[in-house]
């Protein structure tokens, strides 16, 4: 599972490619020569098919560009009608979404996105899926997309759209998000790089009584739903844009000539056998697919929206259509240090946070593992109380890490409980200038920026009976603890 609040990512180029060269070659080597020569054949037909279908992608595009004045934000009718019967021909059927959606079939729209901004734009080479919801804090997609247009060549804009999916059916909210994209990117929306979307108000089934799997809160499964259904909208809409979809969010930072980058990587492996190619190792981030695999791909997130995490279903196909993902010893080029272990003083650890499988809070403290806990509340705590009152130089406590980055701790607090009473009553009397008072005794040193808390411990509170992490508001994401380390 994956938090969409507060991650920063940065295309670093390809991380990974998987690819069925290996399993088509095993696969014709025990065929007899002729029928060898015959697969090879149909290989190389099936290659020129895609070849093929990019190219009259690229002329419908052409045509319909010439359809539309530049100050026109709608498409005219017969370039719809061009569009639809062109596309019909050029592109799989659409998913039948109805079988596993039934409600859909009560309102004849309902597969039909809203579009509030764009030129109708086809024929690129690449399709940018950007989702975006509602959230409590700081909305980062205005500075997503203006990285991802921050160093593009007039060519490069020509050959690329972004398409925002606002996954809400709130019009107002809806509303200012278009508006919000108007003004600040007011050229990129005229000339077509950039559409912003919504679904149907009747799109959504109803999420109040889905089994929880997983140890996950009610919330979250429905969460993690609605975001499979959220990406199934986003790549039908994409499907007839371009030749290639990429899947990201709307809190990445694109690091600069990542379109060059992505485009002589796929010229490179353009003749050869792959699912998708990974530009990211971050959840579904950066995945890039055939527009001519989503129908396919969609039907399988649609089959199994309710019952996994849509990381975890991208790994199933990819084990259905290729091999086990799970063996591919070269799939992230080495492992990712998820935690950092530190030698701590013996203490007794308790929380309020209801921890997520086997990440306990004494494994990430004993160096084990992190820590992972559901949603936090305010007033959620972690608690260390350590077996002797400690001398505490420091502390350092990491929250998120580079699979789950934005699963962190906000307007959070760290608080000690110094064992010595008379040190209490000089904080709350204002005599020491390191501190200020919190509850139950507890004095509040420091608190978490970007994810990260760390500072030193002033001598003049003495020993240390206990440290507290205090959750000062709700949160709307997880909280991963990857690095604790209590100095003495």
């Amino acid at each position: 599972m994956r938090s969409w609040h507060g991650k920063l990512f940065f295309f670093a180029g390809f991380v990974c490619v998987v690819m069925l060269t290996s399993w088509h070659t095993s696969k014709s080597a025990n065929l007899p020569s002729q029928l060898h020569l015959i697969y090879e054949r149909l290989l190389r037909a099936e290659h020129r098919g895609e070849v093929l279908s990019q190219e009259l992608l690229k002329v419908l595009g052409q045509l319909q560009n010439r359809s539309i004045a530049p100050s026109n934000l709608t498409i005219s009718n017969s370039s719809a009608l061009l569009e639809e019967r062109v596309l019909r021909h050029l592109l799989p059927s659409q998913p039948n979404a109805y079988i596993y959606l039934p409600h859909l079939k009560e309102h004849v729209d309902s597969l039909k996105p809203i579009v509030h901004l764009g030129q109708r734009r086809t024929g690129v080479s690449l399709v940018f899926g950007v989702p975006t919801v509602h959230r409590q804090k700081q909305s980062y997609l205005v500075n997503t997309l203006q990285s991802l247009l921050y160093d593009l060549s007039t060519a490069e804009r020509k050959d690329i759209v972004i398409v925002v999916f606002v996954a809400e059916t709130n019009a107002t909210f809806v509303n200012a998000v278009a508006q919000s994209v108007q003004t600040n990117l007011p050229d990129a929306v005229s000339s077509g790089v950039i559409e912003v979307i919504s679904p149907s108000p009747h799109y959504y089934p109803d999420l109040s009584n889905l089994k929880e799997t997983f140890g996950d809160p009610k919330e979250r499964v429905r969460w993690r739903t609605k975001q499979n259904l959220d990406y199934s909208f986003l790549m039908l809409y994409a499907q007839s844009k371009g030749a290639y979809y990429v899947q990201l969010e709307d809190d990445i930072v694109a690091k600069q000539g990542f379109f060059e980058s992505m485009k002589k990587y796929i010229e490179q492996v353009l003749s050869e056998e792959w699912l998708f190619l990974e530009f990211s190792q971050l959840g579904f981030i950066g995945k890039l697919f055939r527009t001519s695999d989503l129908p396919m791909i969609v039907e399988f997130f649609l089959m199994f929206h309710k019952d996994k995490p849509i990381d975890w279903l991208l790994d199933h196909i990819l084990w259905v259509k290729v091999c086990n993902p799970e063996k591919d010893l070269d799939k992230d080029f080495g492992n990712q240090v998820l935690f950092k272990s530190h030698y701590n003083p013996p203490a007794e650890l308790s929380s309020s946070l209801e921890k997520y499988q086997s990440h306990t809070l004494e494994r990430a403290y004993n160096g084990e593992d992190f820590f992972w806990g559901l949603t936090p509340k305010r007033g959620d705590y972690i608690l260390i109380t350590f077996t002797t009152p400690q001398a505490v130089k420091g502390y350092f406590f990491r929250s998120g890490n580079i699979e789950t980055n934005g699963d962190r701790f906000y307007n959070t607090t760290v608080e000690v409980l110094p064992n010595n009473n008379s040190v209490k009553e000089k904080v709350t009397r204002g005599e020491l200038a390191c501190c200020k008072p919190s509850s139950d005794g507890f004095v509040q040193i420091g608190s978490f920026k970007n994810g990260v808390a760390e500072g030193e411990v002033d001598g003049a509170l003495g020993e240390i009976a206990a440290m507290r992490l205090l959750v000062n508001s709700d949160s709307d994401v997880w909280v991963l603890l990857s690095e604790i380390f209590i100095k003495v």
